[in-house]
């Protein structure tokens, strides 16, 4: 399908295993202008940030992986809490990134962008890697694909156990697999899916940088040795498409039960002098999901359209808690719910190619959202629903030399954690009232835009863009209330290259800047805690089928407001990670990655809020808090195809 927007782009799987990177979803990387950090430990969802904005674990970019959600609402730690740790990055064949709210086919979360990940059917030799590394990192992976009856099983398993850099360490524990059974093609085919995720792990959090600076920790040390978690993730999910004289079919169906508990102490002493703040959130949850879409072909007066219609609906049961614990032991309970939400999306859109160099789409879409919530306190229970409806619109002129020309608009979504719709007074005093938030929040944007492959082998793109909110609405999981924000606007450019210098040497350079801000008036300041606004990467990669093959890539994360006056920043981060390897003729590979190649003493987060250790003033101490990015460390790889 042709690209309709400037900011629209497809990665290869090939592309994206070509670059080294530390953990699965740093892999999302290859995403123009997407950074991808961690604040925790290995089991735990990455933080994500896109167009100037701090998504937190996924709020507003929607992830799927084979047609199956990954963002998940009315989470236990955050609105829209995307983990990605069980995708196994052999597996993936393409990468289908789209952003901003233009698109019909894409609803909740998507307002910054979607990133869609399609998996192989079928594996072209079948795969054995052993990995070993710096901090106790190893990995095992064991991946093939073999014609069974009329069509083809592909299976994988992987294992991973890593400790980190860290002076408790985090004794990761990974074990992920897929069995993957297939028939036809991707037009006329059926494909079904389970897969099984668990892992477990102790997390070193951020850290108060005075604990640092005092000595009190080294820059690897934690303030509570007791945190950490473990999640496990199982799915079943099927696809089917047909074409025929009458259009072109799909039907996603999917079954996910999920589950997490995270043990996190941010504050240290703020809250509980005596017993401390550490805190478990607990989720647990199965999600049923369909989605069903049609394509028609047509002439219209003689112009050549396609349209298409779709449906899209989604139920979650979940169990989600937040309670007070003391080295994963728990105190008490600052609340437990019961709740059950769903949602429908209807989507159409018409594609029509007026002329040669002239074509335009527009789309509505219509969202409407319920749930109820019982809660351990009454007064919290309740009903909720709301409805939406959200218009796209988008053209594209040309080519000319190899050139096009994209514009587009649309208004979209943003759920909020039901909880707060429905909460009146404040969980933990069972006495405060509370204010109860919009389940639905509007955005708005638009982009224009430029692709040209005017120059021989260098494809470009060149893309401005603006999003409004009219509230940044969120659930604040770790509190067990509602947090009011406020409208914003973010406006940026977004300067994308890709150039093949020759069949075996590839260089890309990937330039986006955001200005982020509240727009009304506060005396507290209008500028976005944590949004970026210079983020940059770039770096060349080289091999073929066989013999040397590598990559040096470099990423730039750009200093970030971290109060709304602006009168404390995060430091910026540069970071370069490299890969060299040979591919023997008979199918074996040796590869050795280098992380962090400078050994860049930087951090992959950073905030500003109050905490307080032993000794310090009752009302705390505010401070930044972060968390180090891993020194350099090396990777070694045995591989082998059969």
């Amino acid at each position: 399908m042709q690209p309709t927007a400037a900011s629209a782009t497809t990665i290869s799987g090939a592309d994206v295993n070509a670059q080294p990177f530390a953990r699965p979803g740093e892999a999302l990387e290859v995403v123009p202008g997407l950074i991808v950090t961690q604040h925790s430990g290995e089991g735990k969802a990455n933080q994500y940030f896109l167009r100037g904005f701090n998504l937190d674990h996924g709020t507003d970019l929607a992830i799927s992986v084979d047609g199956m959600p990954v963002n998940m609402p009315t989470h236990g730690h955050g609105q829209g809490y995307a983990d990605i740790n069980f995708t196994i990055p052999e597996l993936i064949q393409l990468v289908n990134v789209r952003k901003g709210p233009y698109f019909a086919d894409v609803g909740d979360f998507g307002s910054a962008g979607s990133v869609a990940i399609d998996y192989v059917n079928r594996l072209p030799k079948n795969i054995a890697e052993l990995t070993f590394g710096s901090f106790g990192y190893r990995r095992a992976l064991a991946a093939g694909s073999t014609t069974v009856g009329a069509g083809t099983l592909l299976a994988a398993f992987e294992g991973v156990g890593y400790n980190g850099p860290w002076d408790v360490p985090d004794n990761g524990r990974k074990l992920n697999g897929v069995l993957r059974y297939s028939q036809g093609t991707a037009t006329d085919g059926v494909t079904l899916s389970a897969m099984a995720y668990s892992n477990g792990w102790n997390s070193t959090d951020q850290v108060a940088q005075r604990a640092i600076d005092h000595g009190l920790i080294s820059r690897f040390g934690t303030l509570d040795p007791t945190d950490g978690g473990v999640s496990n993730r199982f799915s079943l999910s099927g696809n089917w498409a047909g074409s025929s004289e009458y259009g072109q079919s799909k039907v996603n169906a999917h079954v996910i039960n999920s589950s997490l508990r995270l043990y996190n102490n941010f504050t240290y002493f703020l809250d509980d002098p005596v017993n401390g703040d550490q805190f478990s959130q607990l989720d647990r949850r199965t999600v049923y999901g369909l989605n069903a879409s049609h394509a028609v072909d047509m002439r219209v007066g003689g112009i050549e359209t396609q349209t298409r219609i779709g449906l899209q609906t989604r139920g979650d049961d979940i169990r989600v808690g937040l309670f007070k614990t003391l080295q994963r032991e728990t105190l008490s309970t600052v609340r437990e719910d019961s709740v059950r939400e769903g949602n429908v999306g209807l989507w159409a859109d018409t594609t029509a190619r007026w002329t040669d160099w002239l074509r335009t789409t527009i789309g509505i879409r219509e969202d409407y959202f319920a749930g109820r919530v019982i809660s351990d306190t009454p007064q919290n229970s309740g009903n909720a629903q709301a409805s939406i409806a959200s218009p796209k619109a988008g053209i594209v002129l040309g080519p000319w030399y190899n050139t096009e020309f994209y514009g587009n608009a649309g208004y979209g979504l943003h759920s909020n954690d039901i909880r707060g719709a429905t909460i009146t007074i404040d969980p933990i005093d069972k006495v405060t009232p509370q204010d109860r938030v919009p389940l639905l929040v509007r955005s708005k944007g638009a982009e224009i835009g430029v692709r040209s492959k005017a120059i021989e082998s260098l494809t470009s793109s060149l893309a401005v863009f603006v999003l409004d909110f009219d509230s940044e609405l969120l659930f604040v999981g770790d509190a067990g209330t509602t947090e009011a924000s406020r409208p914003s606007r973010r406006v940026g450019v977004e300067w994308t290259n890709q150039y093949k210098v020759v069949p075996w040497l590839r260089l890309d350079l990937d330039l986006a800047y955001t200005k982020a801000h509240f727009t009304d008036f506060d005396a507290a300041g209008n500028f976005i805690p944590g949004a970026p606004a210079w983020v940059a990467a770039g770096g060349v990669t080289f091999g073929g089928e066989t013999g040397w093959f590598g990559a040096l890539r470099g990423r730039y994360f750009g200093p970030r407001p971290l109060v709304e006056d602006d009168s404390v920043r995060s430091q910026a981060s540069l970071i370069f990670n490299a890969r060299a390897g040979y591919r023997f003729d008979n199918g074996l590979k040796l590869q050795l990655d280098v992380l962090n190649l400078l050994n860049a003493k930087t951090n992959q987060i950073e905030y500003y809020y109050l905490s307080r250790l032993p000794g310090e003033p009752i009302g705390g101490v505010a401070d930044r808090h972060v968390h180090p990015a891993e020194p350099i460390a090396v990777r070694l790889t045995l591989a082998g195809k059969f």
